[in-house]
């Protein structure tokens, strides 16, 4: 246990010293993005695509969070297939079509490997389509064959070592990290610009707790601004 929170302080903190120029300037956008109304759109595959899950209505979470949750590149549908779809071209595209994203929103997209063709082929179609994009992926997979960093506005570098698992097993390891360090990029990301946008005088739309006094009526104020614009809710 000791080992592994080590890897893990590790990691965020130089993910703080390291990334927080990146990070200051997705807050930023996201800031704007929530000033003008816009959606924060959270793609990735496989277990990549937990961080959306995460920001998604809950407590102390912005409402206009939109997880791109596409049912072949999740786990629970046949993880294996999963896997080997996230490798194929083409699917991207249509998973954007399908949510609509404008040029008043935004996408962050993850990819520890940032290799996969839908991730980097997301970050296309948020390009065509004028829409700011914040991608995460780590440098240990630069020099093998890792392009999302190329084909976002914003890239951060989630650091995590080749192959994600740091904690030595026989002749394996164990204990991914990518999760960890992508949650903790985005909520920073979501913080941060939350506060900024109430410094510019808008009040960000932030859920409470469903079992604090007044919490449930609090929410459903938001989730009637946002029934039919964020597909999950």
């Amino acid at each position: 246990m000791s080992e592994y929170l080590d890897k893990i302080t590790d990691i965020l903190y130089r993910i703080e010293n390291e990334e927080s120029e990146k990070i200051e300037i997705a807050s930023r956008l996201v800031a704007e993005t929530i000033k003008r109304d816009g959606l924060i759109f959270v793609f990735g595959c496989g277990h990549s695509h937990l961080p959306g899950l995460d920001a998604f209505y809950r407590a102390g979470g912005l409402a206009n969070i939109s997880p791109m949750l596409d049912t072949d590149l999740m786990l629970h549908n046949g993880a294996a297939k999963s896997s080997r779809m996230e490798k194929m071209s083409g699917i991207a595209r249509e998973v954007f079509r399908r949510y609509v994203p404008t040029q008043k929103d935004m996408i962050f997209i993850f990819s520890a490997s940032g290799k996969n063709q839908v991730p980097v082929e997301m970050g296309d179609a948020a390009r065509e389509a004028g829409v700011k994009s914040v991608g995460v992926s780590s440098s240990s997979y630069f020099d093998r064959g890792g392009r999302l960093h190329e084909h976002v506005d914003i890239a951060i570098d989630c650091k995590v070592p080749y192959g994600d698992a740091c904690i030595d097993v026989g002749d394996a390891r164990m204990g991914g990290l990518s999760t960890a360090t992508a949650c903790f990029i985005l909520n920073s990301c979501l913080i941060n610009g939350a506060k900024y946008a109430l410094e510019d005088g808008v009040v960000p739309p932030i859920y409470l707790s469903g079992n604090v006094d007044g919490g449930r009526d609090h929410n459903v104020v938001l989730e009637d601004l946002y029934l039919g614009r964020v597909k999950h809710l």
